[in-house]
């Protein structure tokens, strides 16, 4: 029989592997759920409008990512055999598909459309499921000159999304940037920012989730929020197997998502490293491995239930980085919550009703946590020498391009264009050359010191 864990063996443990009483467990996991909501809704609701879908089947697809999400980050924080980082670490539905899937819709009729979509999901599934062992071996590749500059970028790259939300989420509408969206979103984040300041223990931990409540209400008498969802949402549902149709195989389409496939475990290859940076347990080429495995597996496994890629969530790296909480079994928590969410429209509707505008102004702290965080490891990857300096600019150069100028590559071929597109492994990949170029081909003295790179971030 098991001894029972005291206190005092509860504490021995990592803090990746410890507990929480039930209370701050859930309300923990809740504060994961809402700053990641958004990020899991917009896929299926965009795929969703693009493919021509009604809408309840619209919704249909949302619960069914929101199911998935679930499922995936299960499989991330608790794990089994040698699948799952067991770090607190969350895997939703990826918006780097969005724009190959509506191009893959465009070219199929409306009925093939999701079928096509979804059999290429899950070839690209499998194959990185395949390539997980050879794909972590780049760690070594991946010192604090690179972790660095990626952590930066994916904080940086991840700030125009709050910003849009700031101003409404949706460029059509009319109020799209009004003084309305604009000022509950600088409230929801001056509130964040006391509530951080004021709050002690474990209520200064859900600084965050508290900064989405108080926003929410200060929205109601703006008529802000919107309740139409709540009302129309059913109370049970269950993301039928294949809803849409059984997976169809198309060349091309596979092509596409296995592309995208390698985008989502190069960005999940930076946003491991930086978590395991962030929590003090950093990553091997093992748990490496069996964190891409997890991708893969909840990618092969997101089409039998209607949804789509799954892959890390840079904002929850952010958010475990402010909090401290670092218990993969809050994360876990979350999994379940989304799990339930899926299957219950009315509760995922509740969840809906924070509106966009607070999420960006309390996105901003989530986000803006994550580039200070690469600051950070920055600070250790010897600057002091000039090679590492021109590594870094030239990396963040290339990472900046797709957010400051949207167009730039406008002619190059769409399939390119998916890497180039993403400013998180464009930097990712030319500060592994760079790196390569500087520090590892033809070198015989002055090597970057790598002491630092043992060191963990406190």
């Amino acid at each position: 029989m098991d001894e029972p864990q005291t206190p005092a063996r509860e504490a021995a443990r990592h803090p990746v592997d410890q507990t929480l009483p039930p209370v701050r467990l859930i309300g923990a996991g809740l504060q994961h759920v809402a700053a990641m909501y958004a990020g899991v809704v917009a896929p299926p609701l965009v795929v969703g409008i693009g493919v021509g879908l009604p809408t309840a089947d619209i919704a249909f697809l949302m619960s069914a990512s929101l199911f998935a999400s679930g499922i995936a980050t299960l499989l991330q924080t608790l794990g089994f055999w040698n699948i799952g980082s067991r770090l607190p670490f969350v895997n939703g539905v990826s918006f780097a598909g969005v724009a190959p899937m509506l191009a893959i819709a465009k070219a199929q009729s409306p009925e093939d459309a999701l079928p096509v979509i979804y059999g290429a999901v899950l070839v690209a599934g499998v194959l990185g499921f395949l390539l997980a062992p050879w794909f972590c071996k780049l760690v070594r590749f991946f010192p604090p000159v690179v972790t660095g500059t990626v952590i930066t970028l994916i904080g940086v790259s991840l700030l125009p999304v709050a910003f849009n939300w700031a101003q409404g989420g949706n460029r059509k509408a009319d109020d799209y940037g009004s003084l309305t969206h604009i000022g509950l979103a600088a409230a929801s984040l001056l509130i964040t920012v006391v509530l951080r300041r004021v709050l002690r223990g474990f209520l200064k931990q859900l600084s965050i989730l508290l900064g989405l409540i108080a926003g929410t209400l200060l929205s109601l008498p703006l008529g802000v929020a919107d309740f139409s969802g709540v009302t129309d949402a059913d109370l049970v549902g269950f993301p039928t197997p294949f809803h849409f149709g059984a997976p169809q195989f198309t060349a091309a389409a596979i092509i596409s998502m296995c592309i995208v496939m390698l985008v989502i475990m190069t960005e999940s290859t930076a946003d491991v490293l930086a978590l395991g940076e962030i929590v003090g347990r950093p990553a091997d080429e093992r748990t490496l491995a069996a964190a891409l495995r997890a991708d893969g597996l909840g990618t092969a496994l997101s089409p039998f239930f209607n949804a789509f890629a799954a892959s890390a969530f840079a904002q929850n790296v952010g958010l475990v980085a402010l909090t401290r909480i670092r218990s993969r079994f809050v994360v876990a928590a979350a999994g379940g919550i989304l799990v339930l969410l899926g299957l219950c429209p009315m509760l995922a509707s509740l969840v809906a009703l924070i509106p966009q505008p607070v999420l960006g102004g309390v996105g901003i702290t989530l986000f803006g946590t994550i580039a200070a965080s690469g600051v950070q490891t920055l600070s250790r990857a010897s600057l002091e020498h000039g090679d590492n300096v021109l590594v870094v600019a030239v990396s963040l150069g290339a990472g900046i391009i797709p957010m400051a100028a949207p167009d730039f590559y406008h002619a190059f071929p769409e399939g390119l264009r998916i890497i180039l597109d993403s400013g998180i492994s464009t930097g990712c990949v030319v500060a592994v050359l760079l790196n390569l170029a500087f520090n590892h081909l033809g070198r015989t003295s002055d090597p970057e010191p790598t002491e630092a790179a043992a060191q963990p971030v406190h």
